[in-house]
């Protein structure tokens, strides 16, 4: 029996390329997918594309918070994996309402419909920056939430309002949190993505603070194994740390950068730190190791090459992308 599977936001970086993992070679098979997606700027229908033909793909232009379209979609489909999301920090320094509309409103909008409809599985997938900042150690999923910047707020609320919805009624809600993404199709206002194009076009990167601010790296080939994981093996009501392994500051990773694409330190300029900056993100994967089998399958180094390599040779995919967002 097919699985119809609805995935919110699937024209974006991530959650396309989890649409392009199950529709492709060696995906399960048994489902069909429709993507939801709103196709605001960070919206690519191109990222699509080689799914388009498949028998299983559907696409549908609309907007999370249609709660008309929501209850529509609901009752066409079994499982929901929900990507959809305003996720750009610096953006949200700049304007929180947007990302409170749409990640809280527009989470609400979904697992209430998924609600009424009886769907069977809704995965709300989220971000390690729901934590906080840590300073040694790495964060269980149970550590409290303390966001601080607008987005990390918005999506730790969403987190909340979805969970609610298994605990009042009964909703098979997972949540997973993941470490900072890196990999093709990556919109270029994220800062691996912005530094190889930048290098690339022979401009220069701008660092924040000391560029001490350390990360973990996540490949989304192991981030959307993790999703998978957990969509077809998690349990109802429980959230899920996805991590990568590979922890860098800013600085380290601007070095790594910079030998990838030929070019010397005197290409970074040094900028004024962000507001509210977090100084250390790390996520404990133990729980997603033991209950199913999770581990990070992407060394840091070939990862890293693989997607210097990709923006290399897509010009054309990035190009258009940085001259309409003027970044």
């Amino acid at each position: 029996m097919t699985t119809a599977i609805l995935v919110t936001g699937g024209a974006g970086f991530i959650g396309s390329h989890y649409v392009r993992t199950l529709l492709g070679p060696g995906g399960p098979g048994d489902v069909s997918v429709t993507v939801l997606d709103k196709l605001t700027y960070a919206g690519n229908p191109a990222n699509l594309d080689e799914v388009r033909g498949h028998p299983g793909f559907s696409f549908v232009h609309g907007d999370i918070l249609d709660g008309a379209l929501a209850d529509k979609l609901m009752a066409e489909h079994q499982h929901v994996v929900h990507f959809a999301a305003e996720t750009h920090v610096d953006r949200s320094i700049d304007g929180g309402a947007r990302f409170v509309h749409t990640n809280v409103s527009g989470t609400h909008t979904l697992v209430d419909a998924a609600h009424r409809a009886g769907v069977a599985t809704f995965v709300h997938v989220s971000t390690d920056e729901v934590y906080g900042s840590i300073e040694s150690g790495s964060w269980p999923e149970t550590h409290p939430l303390a966001p601080n910047s607008p987005y990390a707020a918005s999506k730790a609320s969403s987190d909340l309002v979805a969970l609610s919805y298994h605990r009042t009624h009964g909703l098979d809600v997972r949540v997973t949190r993941c470490s900072n993404n890196y990999g093709h199709h990556h919109f270029p206002e994220k800062l691996i993505p912005l530094f190889v194009t930048n290098l690339l076009d022979g401009r220069s990167v701008p660092l924040y603070g000391d560029g001490q601010h350390v990360r973990d790296w996540l490949h989304i080939d192991d981030h959307v194994r993790g999703i998978e994981l957990v969509r077809t093996a998690g349990r109802a009501g429980e959230v899920y740390n996805i991590g990568g392994g590979t922890e860098l500051s800013n600085e380290q990773l601007t070095g790594l950068l910079l030998e990838a694409c030929g070019a010397g330190w005197d290409r970074v300029t040094r900028v004024a730190d962000r507001k509210g900056h977090d100084r250390r993100y790390s996520v404990d994967c133990g729980k997603i190791r033991g209950e199913l089998g999770y581990a990070p399958g992407k060394d840091f180094a070939t990862g890293l090459a693989e997607t210097v390599r990709w923006y290399r040779d897509h010009r054309d995919w990035w190009e258009p992308l940085k001259q309409r967002a003027a970044l």
